[in-house]
């Protein structure tokens, strides 16, 4: 047979605990309910990275050239990004193509299907839900791309300029 829980002093203290409460006045509030409403309001299918200006992004417009994107988050399935007010944004269902830079002039492509957008007035963009679309290209690079992303930005460090050399002799 297995160890046997003694849980009545417990029980004992609880009982005692309620009546001192009835007799203060005291009101408990059970927060059980409130917290399980929150986090299923924020529980999502797949773990998001947020990102803020971490690489370079641009949506390509076809005969009119790159037009810069910020990338907001991403995930496994897709990512969010954001284009300035003043250069309008995509429909639901419009498919994408995308270039994330590494640096001034090595990129990767890959094609998105825009899911949802939303003005954010007070940020002076707007925002655009996407999933990657599968099967055209770099869907492997892509793949280690969003791994890299989630496991560097775990151990991500701001540079506050502090351990600058300003002359070497």
């Amino acid at each position: 047979m297995g160890k046997v829980l003694d849980i009545t002093p417990r029980l004992r203290s609880q009982n005692s605990l309620e009546n001192t409460k009835k007799e203060v006045g005291a009101e408990v509030l059970d927060i059980t309910e409130a917290r399980q409403e929150i986090l299923s309001r924020d529980r999502r299918d797949v773990k998001r990275t947020i990102l803020t200006e971490f690489v370079g992004a641009f949506v390509v417009l076809p005969e009119k050239g790159l037009l810069k994107a910020a990338l907001y988050d991403i995930s496994e399935n897709g990512m969010a990004f954001d284009l300035e007010l003043t250069e309008g944004g995509f429909t639901t269902g419009e498919e994408v193509a995308m270039r994330v830079y590494l640096n001034h002039s090595t990129y990767f492509p890959f094609t998105i299907r825009v899911t949802n957008s939303r003005s954010i007035e007070d940020e002076g963009v707007i925002r655009h839900g996407a999933n990657f679309v599968r099967g055209t290209m770099n869907d492997v690079a892509l793949h280690h791309f969003v791994k890299f992303i989630e496991n560097v930005s775990a151990s991500l460090k701001t540079d506050s300029g502090d351990v600058l050399v300003s002359h070497i002799s």
